[in-house]
């Protein structure tokens, strides 16, 4: 099975929750990822708010093309442990 995001929410600063189609939902921090060029401007955090999720590529992206692949997400993440009812 190919890893994919299937949704995202901002959190706080550089920090997104993310839900991954194998069911498993992390929180990622972006911080020390924000390097080079194409990351630049999602330093800003009003940029960096209006992350989305691609659905032809299967990842979170910004407006300006910038992107991380599924799988090092999911590496980078801290798993979420979901709440019982």
């Amino acid at each position: 099975m190919f890893l994919h995001v299937d949704q995202a929410e901002y959190l706080s600063e550089y920090k997104l929750r993310l839900r991954f189609n194998n069911g498993v939902t992390k929180e990622v921090d972006l911080k020390k990822e924000l390097t080079g060029p194409i990351f630049q401007p999602l330093q800003d955090p009003a940029f960096f708010r209006q992350v989305y999720v691609n659905e032809e590529t299967n990842t979170i992206e910004w407006p300006n093309g910038a992107d991380f692949a599924p799988e090092f997400l999911y590496k980078l993440g801290r798993e979420l442990t979901p709440v019982k009812a």
